[in-house]
């Protein structure tokens, strides 16, 4: 009975409930929208963040002081080994891939020039993994990991100090260092970039710029474990198969719990304690923090939208008991109590604030293609201002929180009952008598 009264009252005024149920659709559209834009954007920086590194652990070789190494050896043998990462690999089931690295500072020689660089053996996404691009040729192949190809590519500052302004690609280049000789083919010249800047405690900083990559098999195969280091006048020998491994795990959250596991796996095979395990502490807070102030920008934004869908139907409300005070009295005349009138405004505040917080779903679905029309009309009407806009802006995409709009119509309804309810209380105490005399 109650609710066909309400359904009545609301169809009298249909423009007054329609700009009613415009302000919560206005509202749920927004949560929406702010969570599903919001969820894009945190994604891509989540995204932009790991590239950085968030989601590695690296495990680095340590050389133990000269007075903790085994005398008896002849050289000494310290460092990660690729014992080490195969047992990484087979038994830690949140590493998605192992990057095995080995460095070796050495001259490299073409004719005449020379200079004091680094080789580095390294697989095919080492590249990937250091945000490294090639400038001419290619980078190390799959290919040339099998068949251990003698081939290397070269970074920027190392191509043009031994070639200056010739082409690179196909000239050999020499490798020196103590008793190794050797000879490479250049398929590849990577571009420059600025040396990577350390991050806190976490990362040490690199600089790309005189790099030799070959394959990491060419490099075992070819230059062997050991290494002959002129210091002091005096030459020494070492012994290390991997300078470090570069570990990707699935999700970032699993990082901290991988390094303690990684840790203690790789602390029961190096009693000496000769490596570290890095874990990028800065970064991972970064990503926490960044998807945090998301989370609140976003919760205030919709707070907003919805206080103000909110305001909008008690204001109409308010003016519907001022109007709807003759037929207030009336219903009291003839018996309807108090809690009766509560139940009949809560119930029309309610079935706008339903009505408006459906449509707003239906609205919010649309955010994706209205958005993509508009990166579209952008373009065709300014090209110029589209292209200058950063990749990261250009490339986010709206993602649909699911909890989100069972959450939005809920507090859409919640909104209705709680500014409904003052002008319904209202209504309850408009006296009969005053009621009836009111025109």
């Amino acid at each position: 009975m109650t609710l066909s009264i309400a359904v009545r009252s609301l169809r009298i005024h249909p423009l007054r409930s329609l700009l009613t149920v415009s302000g919560i659709f206005v509202g749920v559209a927004s949560v929406v929208w702010l969570l599903a834009i919001g969820e894009g954007i945190s994604r891509k920086a989540q995204e932009q963040i790991a590239d950085l590194g968030a989601d590695h652990v690296i495990v680095r070789s340590i050389k133990p002081p000269d007075d903790e190494q085994d005398e008896s050896r002849q050289a000494a043998r310290y460092g990660l080994t690729r014992d080490d990462l195969d047992r990484l690999t087979a038994t830690v089931p949140t590493i998605r891939r192992a990057l095995p690295i080995r460095e070796f500072r050495c001259r490299l020689r073409r004719m005449d020039r020379s200079l004091d660089g680094r080789l580095v053996g390294c697989t095919p996404e080492y590249a990937a993994a250091m945000r490294l691009d090639v400038r001419a040729g290619r980078f190390l192949t799959e290919a040339d990991r099998r068949d251990r190809n003698n081939v290397c590519v070269l970074g920027a500052g190392a191509a043009e100090r031994l070639f200056a302004f010739r082409d690179p690609i196909g000239q050999t280049v020499r490798v020196e260092e103590g008793m190794y000789s050797n000879y490479y083919i250049v398929v590849g010249v990577m571009k420059s970039r600025r040396p990577s800047a350390a991050i806190g405690g976490s990362l040490d900083s690199q600089d790309f710029a005189l790099d030799m990559y070959i394959p990491i098999e060419t490099f075992w195969d070819r230059m062997g474990d050991f290494i002959l280091i002129r210091s002091s006048g005096k030459i020494e020998s070492e012994q290390l198969e991997l300078s470090q491994i570069t570990l990707r795990v699935d999700q970032t959250a699993h990082v901290a719990a991988t390094a303690s596991l990684v840790d203690a796996m790789l602390g029961s095979h190096h009693p000496d304690n000769d490596f570290a395990v890095v874990v990028p502490l800065e970064l991972l807070e970064q990503a926490q923090t960044t998807r945090l102030l998301f989370m609140t920008f976003l919760g205030m934004m919709a707070a907003v939208s919805l206080a103000v869908g909110g305001i909008g139907i008690m204001n109409i409300m308010l003016a519907t008991v001022t109007e709807r005070t003759h037929e207030i009295g009336i219903r009291r005349a003839l018996g309807a109590k108090r809690g009766d009138i509560v139940r009949q405004f809560l119930i029309e505040t309610v079935l706008l604030a339903t009505v408006g917080g459906a449509a707003g779903l239906v609205g919010g679905f649309a955010c994706r293609p209205v958005i993509a029309c508009g990166y579209w009309g952008l373009a065709a009407a300014f090209p110029d201002v589209l292209k200058n806009l950063p990749e990261a802006v250009r490339s986010i995409t709206p993602v649909i929180v699911p909890w989100s709009l069972p959450l939005a119509l809920g507090v859409s309804i919640v909104v209705g009952v709680v500014f409904g309810l003052y002008p319904a209380l209202r209504a309850a105490r408009v006296d009969p008598i005053v009621a009836l005399r009111h025109d």
